[in-house]
């Protein structure tokens, strides 16, 4: 009878709460957040590429500005929601929104880690999703935190300019220029963006399986957009410190 009572009057959670509690649940915030740091990836590298506008455009009147373009996109996003936003302000909510993204991403994997330990192993559907499975459970946990590593010393050296001497507020070619130009911090940039693909590439690969949808006649599929995502992303990203370096992307 106390039993009873007990349970009765056992204080209830918000549904999100008892949801995320749940194993399913935390595989679709894995799933959704995944998905929405992956876009603002790919968003951040088609706006990363404004670096080459400049030298491609042979009509561009802005062409012997080098950085002109890069530097009016790194205006713009300071700017973004003027003026019914205060400068910078709907920018930092954006930031915010990734860092909570990257918070529970984290929090949800480390939590069905440790769940999966507990819970006997299940058997994949095919043999193929059982290998990339596989590897994915070996790799995204290491490849996650040198992600996260390299993120931390990205937004020192670039936002903030910590340890990059020549950087200039709001100057984004300049700094990019001073930071890439340095082999240790090009070779780190390169490591960490081949990271960031593998785990790119599992992490779409399961997208699907994480929501419930995998079915093995989408595999091909399933590989083909994961490959032509990551591919594009991580030649786009490397490509970078290697134009640097090349002195095709110089402050002249």
């Amino acid at each position: 009878m106390a039993q009873a009572i007990s349970v009765a009057t056992k204080k209830k959670v918000p549904f999100p709460v008892e949801l995320y509690r749940s194993a399913i649940g935390k595989k679709y915030v894995m799933a959704v957040t995944g998905l929405f740091l992956t876009t603002f990836v790919l968003g951040h590298m088609v706006g990363n590429l404004k670096l080459y506008l400049g030298l491609f455009v042979a009509s561009d009147p802005k062409r012997e500005e080098f950085g002109y373009h890069i530097n009016e996109y790194g205006e713009f996003l300071r700017s973004l929601g003027e003026p019914i936003f205060p400068r910078t302000v709907l920018l930092w909510i954006i930031r915010t929104l990734l860092a909570v993204s990257f918070l529970l991403h984290m929090h949800a994997a480390y939590s069905l880690t440790m769940m999966n330990r507990k819970a006997r192993e299940v058997k994949y559907a095919t043999k193929s999703d059982y290998q990339a499975a596989n590897f994915a459970s070996r790799s995204m946990r290491y490849t996650g935190t040198i992600v996260i590593l390299y993120l931390v010393w990205h937004i020192l050296d670039l936002t903030w300019g910590v340890g990059n001497g020549a950087w200039r507020r709001g100057e984004v070619y300049q700094n990019v220029d001073s930071s890439l130009s340095r082999w240790p911090i090009a070779i780190v940039y390169v490591v960490a963006n081949l990271a960031l693909g593998i785990h790119l590439f599992h992490g779409l690969w399961s997208f699907f399986q994480s929501l419930g949808w995998s079915n093995p006649r989408f595999n091909a599929w399933k590989r083909k957009i994961a490959i032509g995502t990551v591919g594009l992303i991580v030649t786009a990203n490397v490509s970078f410190p290697l134009a640097v370096l090349a002195g095709i992307v110089s402050v002249k």
